[in-house]
């Protein structure tokens, strides 16, 4: 029996070695390698790989069974003794037993191990070859779409006959496969509009361009086809034209003309030379506010002044404030909501974390017709309230706390809270939250910031939407980069509007006339097809002044934000002394002043934790820290306790009387 035990457990050991306990090996190269280069043979190579594991696990269940047995019998034969002499061995035998069960169990267990292991593998590169069939499809499709323009264009140059122009067009909409055939009859509307993939997992927003020219001859036309409002369009077609013309040309608004001159320019910024990696890297998952930073990553702005900086395109309010249609009000908030990501495409250097207390004002009144106030209403999270009033018919309000956190090569910064828009007038009421924005190559390699996730744009008086997509980059993507897309819709759910564009530079707003459904997508989606008018441009951002690259690349506002100026409170930024000797060039001294100004606040706080800790004993209520410009309520809208300006300080600048300022600098 040992001898037959001996041999039984070398020979589990060999077939441990040669299969089961042997760390299977595959070719990982096949998580690199381009997914084109896959055929049958490497499908089958997995598969058959597959099916010696079973036999593997086959192999070992029949020798747990086989020895389980065995030691069954042992341990009867142990009960069954009655001479002590005898008991040693049985009891030797008992243990070989359960070792050979144990190696054969473990066996099993490694088996299911690497099976599981080869399984989980080989499932990502099949679901690597499955997306990339699909990406080749999209790009076979977007390849048509190509000719079917071409196709299109030819036709129209070689006939150059109208009557003749939209039967090209029905050619290049059966080529697409995407596209409904026009009912009735040909017409100049068919020729003359262009073609939309409804936004659905993956907006992609495909376009036949329709002739500029035969546009213009024929809008009576178009406006007779839009469905109910022949009318409708002509209006708006005046106030998307004089968008077009006036949205980023400022000089043609008379009333947008500064009355007073304003800096455009601010001192070079040093070339300090620091190793970002070595102060980050005990950051990973930390939440970056609670990290005591140096200046050299800042740029001289504060976090409220960035919150300002959202209003640059302003006009686009002004504009939304004269649209008598809802919808048409809401292209406009929307192109507004997306052109405060125009700043940030090269600014990839933080603002100053604000001190609890800290306000920002840009009186603007008289100006360009508002004036904006924000104040820091809490140290952690940091929150930053915001209050604008526009002496041209609109408000915005806000409460943001910026979340972020760093993953190793990348920066998140996720902020939190809903910003309110309401145009006094009509009492349309939008609301919206902002986008993820990510900073990119945090270790290694130029630093670069992309914006990423959807904006749900509700008027909660009308029940109007809007829904953008911010498409993230992607090195694979033949998409332009930096894409915004969606649709503009009523309470019905009926779309009206289409916007494209990107956050950097531009957006555009095309009327619906009509929709169809069209393809259905791989993922068994029927996709919608919307045919609209041409595109009227919203927005299009302002370009960068002379030097920009060596001021932070400050637009011609930012340059202005932290310009000092007169009767302002003594707790705002532009006073704060560490940013400004920061913006002077004199970065050393902003570092000691910037942790002078960080102990006093934290001596502050200590403060006030003892004082809670006091009233505490003594069964006092204490009501913490209380913002001093704005108050915490309940928003009627979003039913979230928000900040909003309580009134008072305008008037407290109007008497110069700041007593009420807390001593922060």
């Amino acid at each position: 029996m040992k001898g037959r035990g001996c041999w039984e457990t070398g020979s589990i050991r060999s077939f441990c070695n040669a299969g089961c306990l042997n760390k299977f090996h595959t070719d990982d190269s096949g998580d690199e390698e381009p997914a084109s280069q896959s055929d049958k043979s490497e499908l089958h190579g997995p598969l058959k790989t597959l099916s010696s594991k079973l036999e593997d696990l086959s192999t070992c269940n029949d020798l747990i069974a086989k020895h389980g047995a065995a030691l069954q019998r042992s341990l009867s034969e142990l009960e069954n003794l009655r001479l002590p002499a005898e008991s040693g061995e049985k009891i030797k035998a008992v243990n070989e037993r359960a070792t050979l069960f144990r190696i054969t169990s473990n066996a099993m267990i490694n088996a299911c191990r690497d099976f599981l292991d080869l399984a989980e593998s080989h499932s990502r590169k099949w679901q690597r070859l499955l997306q990339h069939e699909r990406e080749q499809r999209i790009r076979l499709e977007e390849t048509i779409e190509q000719l079917a323009k071409q196709h299109n264009s030819l036709e129209r140059a070689c006939r150059g006959a109208p009557g003749l122009a939209s039967a090209t067009t029905s050619i290049s909409s059966t080529a697409k496969g995407t596209v409904q055939s026009a009912k009735g009859e040909a017409s100049d509307e068919d020729e003359e509009t262009e073609y939309f993939d409804a936004m659905e997992d993956a907006p992609a927003f495909i376009t036949v361009t329709a002739d500029p020219k035969h546009h213009r001859r024929s809008g009576s036309n178009l406006s007779g086809a839009s469905e109910g409002h022949p009318e409708d369009w002509n209006l708006e077609d005046s106030v998307f034209e004089s968008s077009n013309q006036s949205s980023y040309n400022e000089s043609t608004c008379k009333d947008l003309l500064p009355k007073k001159r304003r800096r455009t320019r601010i001192p070079d910024k040093p070339n300090y030379s620091l190793n970002l990696w070595s102060i980050m890297k005990n950051c990973i998952g930390k939440e970056l506010s609670k990290i005591p930073m140096p200046v050299n990553f800042n740029e001289p702005l504060s976090m409220l002044q960035r919150l300002t900086e959202d209003l640059e395109y302003h006009e686009l309010l002004d504009k939304a404030v004269k649209c008598e249609s809802s919808t048409e009000q809401m292209c406009f908030v929307a192109a507004f909501s997306v052109s405060s990501y125009s700043t940030t495409v090269h600014r990839t250097a933080k603002p100053f974390n604000p001190l609890l207390g800290e306000t920002y004002e840009l009186d603007r009144l008289e100006e360009l017709g508002f004036r904006s106030l924000c104040e820091q209403v809490s140290h952690h999270p940091p929150a930053a309230a915001h209050h604008v009033y526009s002496r041209r018919g609109w408000t915005l309000w806000q409460e943001i706390t910026i979340a972020s956190k760093f993953r190793g090569k990348y920066l998140s910064i996720m902020p939190l809270g809903a910003i309110h828009l309401e145009f006094h007038s009509s009492g349309n009421h939008y609301v919206w939250r902002k986008v993820t924005s990510t900073v990119h190559n945090i270790i290694v390699g130029k630093l670069w910031i992309d914006q990423s996730g959807e904006i749900e744009i509700v008027n909660h008086k009308s029940k109007d939407k809007c829904q953008l997509k911010f498409t993230p980059y992607s090195y694979f993507s033949r998409d332009v980069p930096r894409k915004v897309t969606g649709v503009v819709s009523d309470a019905d759910g009926k779309a009206h509007y289409v916007m494209s564009g990107t956050w950097d530079e531009k957006m555009e707003c095309s009327k619906i006339l009509h929709s169809s459904h069209g393809s259905t997508s791989t993922e068994g989606k029927q996709k919608t097809v919307y045919q609209t008018l041409s595109p009227k441009v919203l927005w299009r951002k302002y370009p960068l002044p002379e030097n920009a690259e060596n001021m932070y690349f400050f637009s011609d506002l930012a340059l202005t934000l932290n310009e000092p100026e007169e009767r302002v409170a003594p707790t705002d930024s532009r006073l704060r002394p560490d940013q400004r000797l920061m913006e002077s060039g004199r970065w050393d001294e902003a570092n000691v002043e910037k942790q002078r100004l960080e102990e006093k606040q934290r001596a502050v706080r200590r403060r006030r934790e003892a004082e809670a800790v006091e009233a505490l004993e003594e069964g006092k209520d204490y009501e913490g820290y209380i913002p001093l410009w704005f108050e915490r309520k309940v928003d009627a809208v979003t039913g979230e306790l928000i900040c909003v300006y309580k009134g008072g300080y305008w008037e407290a600048k109007e008497k110069q009387d700041w007593s009420v300022c807390p001593d922060i600098f």
